[in-house]
């Protein structure tokens, strides 16, 4: 290979008229025998931070005159006396310059297009081939597809008049440009690669997400409602981890892009991804307050979904951080009855079951603390029962000896008459009316004694209500006795010392009457009056004393009265 020859003509491509000769670059311009049909070779010259030619600093300032000035200098020279069309190939010339790479991979045409320069894109495309429009940067991005991604809309539709199948290009993440304007939110761009080529909504990158995915999580509602429109079954397509343009959204801050998904298919809502999450999930962890707000008043949202490690949006709001948001999210989870999986346990009837073995279990508890309470009442009852028995037994035994004290002084009352008796044996008084009163008084004490003697010998004891009411029957008898017992003695005092001392049979009248009035109208007093304070406390408990009424034991102990 020979070295530049200094006296040979040189290829001028400067606006300053420097030639772009490099000594230390292996492009060169030189004489070729072999192969090359005496062709002279592009020789580079490159400067700027990633070894730019000249062509590409003016492309990235925008500047067309320097563009125009570097692209009309092959044309020049190739009609000069300097060169000569047998010294160099059009073409290939062209090619060299118009398609050289910097250290990224891009070419003059890459760099106008990515800085949205209309007019040194419209210049350069005039000498560029269908191998340097095609030519890709580092990361698989072309003239079209960068000027897509920035928008450039004058550019886009230039590049696609000039080639309109530049449109299926692709990245190395397998990006087309509609995926790369959607995701940018470039509408009008997106709107003139739809109308071009419908079939671009239906390519994906290598992860599965679409441009709906991708518009959706950047929020550009416009782009969203655009596609949506174009087809509406976008929004259930999955990318490679089951997650739909919603799971998409609901990570962003857009709930205008939520709204607008939802409106075309609201059951998508519970559309779970490969691990088992809904939206209401991936936007509760995102702390998304107004999109789970959306979410909840959905009757398709389920609140209570399971994702597949077995966690409500409630439980994975509860393993955050606290904040205000998460506070907020809880709340409205709570009032839409969401609750942990813990007692969720999957399946709900389980839960139920739980939730009636606790309710039996808390019965059995109650009705054994019932039955424990219901058997020291009793021990309580049979206690007062027994003291209550008790009590009667000793009124009954106390009456009993003092109906014999009556029937045994009325009994020996008839054989020491007062006034005495004749040698016949007939009492002296007999006929006069103090002797006849004596003697039915007497009479009457006697026999309702000894009838009480009778029936408290001859009573079984058993029911306390039976024997209260033996007891208030023998109680009147005794006060019959008494009163008898009190009158016969009064006339019996008329039959002593009537006849010569009747201040003091008079005196004894009156005090007895006074004794036994006064004390049979106070006990009546109050006899009464405790009758109408049961009658009052029976119309309180008027259900306690039915449900008591039937029992033959009576636990309220009454006093026994007279009357």
């Amino acid at each position: 290979m020979d070295f530049p020859n200094p006296t040979k003509p040189t290829l001028v491509l400067s606006g300053s008229g420097n030639p772009l000769l490099v000594p230390n670059s292996s492009k060169y311009l030189s004489s070729s025998k072999s192969n090359a049909g005496n062709k002279k070779k592009y020789v580079r010259q490159v400067t700027g931070r990633h070894n730019d030619t000249e062509l590409h600093l003016a492309a990235q300032r925008g500047d067309a005159v320097a563009v125009r000035k570097i692209l009309n200098a092959i044309d020049a020279q190739m009609v000069l006396g300097t060169l000569s069309g047998a010294d160099f190939d059009d073409a290939e010339i062209r090619r060299a310059i118009v398609n050289d790479v910097n250290e990224l991979g891009e070419t003059a045409l890459f760099v106008a297009a990515d800085g949205g320069h209309f007019d040194v894109v419209k210049d350069i495309l005039q000498y560029a081939s269908d191998e340097g429009l095609s030519l890709k940067n580092d990361i698989g991005f072309d003239p079209f597809h960068v000027a897509a991604s920035r928008g450039h809309l004058a550019i886009v539709q230039l590049l696609l008049d000039h080639d309109p199948g530049i449109i299926k290009t692709v990245s190395l993440s397998n990006a087309t440009p509609l995926i790369s304007a959607a995701t940018r939110g470039h509408t009008r761009v997106v709107d003139l690669l739809l109308s071009r080529d419908p079939s671009q909504l239906e390519l994906s990158r290598s992860n599965g997400k679409n441009a709906l995915h991708l518009a959706a999580r950047q929020g550009h509602v416009d782009v969203v409602k655009l596609l949506l429109e174009q087809d509406p079954q976008l929004a259930r397509r999955t990318d490679k981890k089951g997650q739909t343009a919603l799971h998409m959204a609901v990570k962003g801050v857009s709930c205008e892009a939520v709204k607008l998904i939802l409106k075309t298919d609201a059951a998508i809502v519970m559309l779970p991804d490969k691990f088992g999450k809904t939206a209401l999930h991936v936007s509760t962890r995102k702390k998304r307050v107004e999109i789970v707000n959306e979410l909840l008043h959905l009757p398709d949202t389920n609140v209570n979904a399971l994702t597949r490690d077995h966690k409500t949006a409630l439980d994975i709001a509860e393993s955050l951080l606290p904040s205000a948001e998460i506070l907020e999210i809880k709340g409205s989870l709570a009032r839409r009855g969401a609750v942990n999986a813990n007692n969720l346990n999957q399946p709900r009837d389980e839960l139920i079951r739980n939730t009636v073995t606790q309710i039996r279990k808390d019965v059995l508890t109650q009705l054994e603390q019932t039955r424990k309470t219901n058997k020291n009442v009793n021990g309580i009852a049979m206690e007062l029962r027994q003291m209550h028995r008790e009590g009667i037994n000793n009124t009954a035994n106390s009456v009993t000896v003092v109906a014999v004290l009556f029937a045994t002084l009325t009994f020996a009352a008839i054989f020491s008459i007062p006034g005495g008796d004749d040698d016949s044996g007939v009492a002296v008084m007999v006929g006069t009316l103090p002797f006849d009163i004596f003697f039915i008084c007497n009479s009457v004490a006697l026999f309702t004694s000894l009838a009480v003697v009778v029936v408290q010998i001859t009573l079984v004891r058993g029911r306390t209500k039976s024997e209260m009411s033996v007891m208030k029957v023998i109680n009147k008898m005794m006060w019959l006795a008494s009163i008898c017992t009190t009158i016969a003695f009064t006339s019996a005092s008329y039959i002593v010392v009537g006849r010569h001392h009747k201040c003091a049979a008079i005196f004894l009248t009156v005090l007895g009457g006074v004794t036994m009035v006064g004390v049979l109208g106070t006990m009546t007093y109050f006899v009464l009056k405790s009758k109408r304070y049961q009658r009052a406390r029976k119309k309180e408990k008027k259900g306690l004393m039915r449900g008591n009424s039937g029992s033959e034991t009576e636990l309220e102990v009454s006093p026994i009265y007279a009357i």
